[in-house]
């Protein structure tokens, strides 16, 4: 069976619902093991690839979430100061020897793993999100590129450590700002866009069983429209799970039967005053007519 529609079924059972393209571009990050990067706008499920293919996999996640100002410390590893203080004020009454207790200093046992580290010293190969990776500095990106290139690391004080497995990596981004030439070469590449109403449906459906498939399809059509308006923020997936979660929750099974509550409940969609007042009960009305 073709890596991508294995992988498709797999995501499916986990619970996300991936297009045929996406699902190739997973199912060859896999095979060659290569990372993978997803770029697209927020909320169109990204991060939630990584979460469903760790789950597909029966392996672990290990999610580096990225920002500015992300150093060495907090991404790959630090030391445990406070214990080695202890082990150093402990040691005064031995007079130990200062070479001696060194060594004892700057081992495993005094190491605090980060994400990146963690990930390549796994027995069964984790799935390694870089969440966000255009939040962090081009400076961080730069070190990640060593990394992604070896799958190892070095601290001073212990070596080189080498990855006991390869990580499947996947990395993320909103595109607030362009990534370098060197680390989309080092990746695949995918755009993540939103959902058409089909696959919305299908999302709908598999994190929400038992409902019904004409509702489903209401909800998917206006998110759809809601998406095509002017929107400062557009409803992600995440935001429509929310609103059918809302409006089951209230009793409605048909938009077009409930035009208030529908405009009452588009709190859980549009997240900016601005959107809200552009939503005006009347539009609303006209995008719940076009889902029957």
């Amino acid at each position: 069976m073709p890596a991508q529609i294995d992988i498709e079924e797999k995501l499916a059972l986990a619970g996300y619902v991936v297009d045929p393209a996406l699902g190739m571009a997973v199912g060859l990050s896999l095979d060659m093991s290569r990372p993978l990067l997803l770029e697209g706008e927020a909320g169109v499920g990204k991060t939630e690839v990584a979460v469903s293919l760790a789950k597909a996999l029966g392996t672990r996640l290990i999610r580096l979430q990225c920002y500015e100002g992300l150093d060495v410390s907090s991404a790959i590893y630090e030391w445990n100061y406070q214990r080695q203080i202890l082990a150093i004020k402990a040691s005064e009454k031995f007079a130990a020897n200062a070479s001696d207790l060194e060594a004892q200093l700057f081992t495993n046992q005094y190491l605090l793993e980060r994400p990146l580290l963690a990930a390549i010293r796994q027995e069964i190969s984790p799935v390694l999100l870089i969440d966000e990776i255009d939040r962090a500095d081009e400076e961080f990106e730069a070190f990640l590129l060593e990394v992604l290139a070896d799958f190892q690391i070095t601290i001073p004080e212990l070596g080189t450590i080498k990855a006991i497995s390869v990580p499947h990596v996947i990395l993320t981004s909103n595109q607030t700002r362009e990534l370098s030439d060197a680390l989309r070469r080092r990746c695949l590449y995918a755009y993540v866009d939103f959902p058409d109403v089909m696959r919305e449906m299908a999302i709908l459906r598999a994190r929400m069983p038992g409902l019904d498939e004409e509702f489903a399809g209401q909800i998917a059509r206006f998110v759809h429209e809601l998406r095509l308006q002017d929107l400062k923020k557009r409803p992600g997936i995440a935001e429509t799970l929310d609103w059918c979660a809302a409006l089951t929750g209230l009793g409605v099974r048909e938009l077009t039967g409930a035009p208030e509550m529908v405009h009452q409940t588009l709190l859980c969609l549009l997240k900016t005053q601005e959107d809200s007042k552009k939503l005006t009960p009347e539009l609303t009305a006209e995008i719940v007519a076009g889902t029957a």
